[in-house]
């Protein structure tokens, strides 16, 4: 503590010299040195304390180190594009029309192809019947354009049946 006090008594030398100068040859500007000084005294005595706390309190050690984070981690673009299509979908009529239909359609008409061998499109009345009205009504390729474009969405429980039963084709 005392090395500290003479650290800020040579601190504090420089600006005691500087206001008795300024006292001696500048009186009219006193009061304006008086207050910068006081505020140097306090930024000194806050160096201090801060000096003081820290030795008293050293710094904490975690109890246990903290995990790696693994390259794997990180999600495919692909997969956060998707994540982000549905999440607008959800929030507004006008993105679940433009940005994530198209998506669903896409998908539904690709497990038809590969899994069921059936066309979207040239066979609706079949793709209709596996799919269910509640897909087939999101996946259409007649569905309308939203009327109000800033209405919300589909609803997330909604979407998480329509995407169940895209799995179970």
């Amino acid at each position: 503590m005392r090395r500290d006090l003479g650290g800020a008594l040579k601190l504090l030398a420089a600006p005691t010299l500087a206001l008795l100068v300024i006292a001696a040859l500048v009186p009219g500007r006193l009061v304006l040195a008086v207050r910068i000084y006081a505020l140097v005294v306090c930024a000194v005595a806050l160096g201090l304390a801060l000096g003081a706390l820290r030795r008293t309190y050293p710094a904490a050690t975690p109890l246990r180190e903290p995990a790696r984070r693994r390259d794997r981690s990180r999600r495919p673009p692909s997969l956060a594009r998707i994540e982000h299509e549905a999440a607008l979908g959800v929030a507004g009529a006008f993105d679940l029309h433009h940005r994530l239909v198209p998506r669903l359609r896409s998908l539904a008409a690709g497990v038809l192809a590969t899994r069921r061998r059936l066309s979207l499109e040239a066979e609706p009345e079949e793709a209709r019947r596996i799919l269910g009205d509640e897909t087939w009504n999101l996946v259409r390729g007649d569905r309308p354009s939203p009327e109000d474009r800033l209405a919300r969405g589909i609803p997330p429980a909604e979407l998480r049946r329509v995407v169940e039963s895209l799995e179970r084709l």
